[in-house]
């Protein structure tokens, strides 16, 4: 990379060696090796083993690792995947990863998010409709099963599913085939299933809001992806990539200082990398003189939190309390203003409300 260009490299990510102790963090400034021919920092060659897409998982983390091997076993197979983790863990990154990486590549990848279609419209939206199957629908409609036929449905916020229509899931994955909403004449699919979710779908199988042969049946393989406070190493790595790619969309790179980086490694971040990506844009969008200082963060970041407030981390798999938890969180860093904890948690206003419902919480 040409020296003057402003990216931050870490002195860890240019010598491929482990993060160093946070004391002894200098600011993060191009090097100088940076401007040598053919140099390619570790997010560069991660990119482009991840293919053209930048949009690939970055992390020398060994959870991560870990979970990229088997990623590239089960990707070539036809088995249903259950993606878990918390809410901006990348999971929607990782179910177009298993896509790319699998037979069905040239065909579609269609992701549908669960919760953020109405109850009411959510079985034609998977299934289709035939013409006059209900009011408004003046022609046939093909669903996201028929869209995504020869490729993979990505179905994300699975345990939002309504308990009728996952019976109706249930069979499409057991028989190959599904009826569109009025018609009954049967169809047969041919499209992968990944699902995913940040709810834990045991406790939910138990308090019977989730069908258990439905579960067994979309966890064939399950994966769960790590809290980005549990790969923290990673934060560089991502800082680089998202400068990099919203360079390209024609950002200002900047530096992060040691200030801003020690606030970005003590931070919890409860939206995960999504929240990481919105506070580098911001920080890129502050940023005066090439620099990003911690008056360039985003106001939740720019105040260090009391260690008495610190949050406990919430357990593995997003079960009902540790939900709870990030909710609240969320709702106090954004001073109750709904708006905008949904951004911050990387959901929508009509998901947090189904969730908070749900969990009892006005």
């Amino acid at each position: 990379m040409p020296a003057g260009t402003g990216y931050h490299r870490a002195p860890a990510v240019r010598e491929g060696c482990g993060w160093p102790d946070r004391a002894s963090i200098p600011s993060l400034l191009p090097s100088p090796s940076s401007s040598k021919k053919g140099w390619c920092s570790p997010v560069r060659r991660m990119e482009r083993v991840l293919g053209e897409s930048t949009d690939g998982p970055i992390s020398r983390d060994p959870q991560m690792l870990a979970l990229l091997r088997r990623i590239e076993q089960v990707a070539p197979t036809e088995a249903t995947v259950l993606l878990e983790g918390e809410s901006g863990t990348g999971k929607g990154v990782i179910a177009r990863l298993i896509h790319t990486r699998s037979r069905r590549k040239r065909g579609p990848f269609v992701a549908v998010n669960c919760a953020a279609i109405p109850e009411t419209l959510i079985e034609a939206e998977l299934f289709g409709h035939v013409r006059g199957a209900f009011t408004g629908a003046v022609t046939d409609r093909e669903g996201r099963f028929a869209a995504a036929e020869g490729g993979t449905l990505f179905l994300d916020e699975i345990g939002e599913l309504p308990l009728h229509l996952q019976a109706k899931l249930l069979k499409v994955l057991q028989d190959r085939t599904y009826e569109p909403v009025g018609s009954s004449h049967s169809r047969s699919s041919d499209a992968r299933v990944i699902c995913a979710t940040n709810l834990d779908l045991r406790e939910a199988v138990r308090r019977g809001r989730f069908r258990a042969d439905l579960y067994y049946r979309i966890s064939v393989i399950p994966l769960t992806l790590p809290p980005l406070r549990e790969r923290k190493g990673d934060i560089p790595l991502l800082i680089e990539h998202f400068t990099r790619r919203l360079a390209a969309r024609g950002y200002t790179p900047a530096r992060f200082t040691a200030p801003a980086l020690r606030r970005m490694l003590d931070y919890p971040w409860p939206g995960n990398i999504r929240e990481l990506e919105n506070a580098v844009e911001h920080a890129l969008i502050c940023a005066d003189g090439g620099e990003v200082t911690p008056e360039d963060l985003p106001q939740n970041l720019r105040t260090p939190m009391p260690a008495a407030s610190t949050p406990a981390p919430p357990r593995p798999a997003a079960d009902p309390e540790a939900e709870r938890r990030r909710i609240l969180e969320a709702l106090h860093r954004c001073r109750g203003r709904r708006a905008e904890a949904a951004r911050l948690l990387g959901i929508d206003r009509t998901t947090l409300w189904r969730r908070m419902r749900r969990l009892g919480l006005r």
